[in-house]
């Protein structure tokens, strides 16, 4: 396994587009600090971001999960782009001859993906320890370190993306048309949920069962949007009449899903593998 991984890793470092995407990606993730220092002063109105409590443990493994996860798209390109890499300097063909059977093959690039979802996933815990204790009301260890379950979450979800991501790029073949196969099936995902929603079962809860099975949308189901569990979103809420009845609570079952696709997307990556003439 450390072999199939140093190939890869250096196959990465090596390519200067997957470098530079790689190191821009955690560099922005670092820019979610600069949130901190977000102020507006419009005459009487006048705040703070820090200051809204968006740093507060345990909430700031909510809120920076969910902003973290928004940049994975840098590494789908990474991902996408590797493997495409694979056809065009037939360096798949040449890894195939020397020796490494068509499973490896695969079990390198998944490696690879689960490598870049843990380093990021740590990544966002230093950073996020770091910004709680520099802004957070409140430091008690069994505050700072509970909730924690939202990085397993966001873990979980960058295997899940990178892999289909991965998945994606063996079909295809093409960086470009992979990512566009991406946008595509987001696109497909939104109407299919749509028309279950507002053509087929208008007035029943079905959809809300069915939905979450859809892989983007099992993956976005496993961390909510955060925003609207802020004291001062809340407040406003309440003052127009708007009862908040979201769950922002991470679920098994929706880890269990994506698990499944995430299975369900190496398999299929191996048996395409398989099943092509190279």
């Amino acid at each position: 396994m450390k072999r199939l991984l140093s190939i890869e890793l250096q196959k990465i470092w090596l390519n200067k587009a997957s470098r530079i995407l790689t190191l821009t990606y955690f560099i922005l993730l670092s820019f979610i600090a600069l949130i901190a220092s977000i102020k507006f002063d419009l005459g009487v109105f006048k705040f703070h971001l820090a200051e809204m409590g968006i740093f507060n443990f345990p909430f700031i493994w909510h809120f920076n999960t969910y902003i973290a996860a928004i940049l994975k798209f840098f590494l789908a390109i990474v991902i996408v782009s590797m493997m495409a890499n694979e056809y065009s300097y037939g360096t798949l063909k040449q890894n195939l001859i020397d020796g490494m059977s068509k499973k490896e093959f695969i079990l390198s690039k998944f490696l690879t993906v689960v490598l870049f979802a843990f380093c990021t996933t740590l990544f966002v815990f230093l950073m996020s320890l770091i910004l709680g204790y520099s802004f957070s009301s409140y430091t008690e260890f069994s505050i700072v370190f509970s909730d924690l379950e939202y990085l397993l979450a966001f873990f979980v979800k960058l295997v899940g993306f990178f892999s289909f991501c991965l998945f994606l790029g063996i079909l295809v073949k093409r960086s470009a048309f992979a990512l566009g196969f991406l946008l595509v099936w987001n696109i497909i995902e939104s109407i299919a949920k749509g028309i279950l929603t507002f053509k087929i079962f208008p007035e029943s809860d079905i959809p809300s069962y069915i939905t979450p099975f859809f892989p983007l949308e099992s993956m976005s189901n496993l961390i909510v949007e955060p925003f609207s569990r802020l004291s001062l979103v809340k407040t406003i809420g309440t003052q127009i009449g708007l009862e908040n009845i979201k769950d922002y609570d991470v679920h098994f079952s929706t880890i269990l899903i994506v698990l499944t696709w995430t299975f369900i997307f190496i398999s299929l990556s191996i048996k395409l593998l398989k099943n092509r003439d190279l």
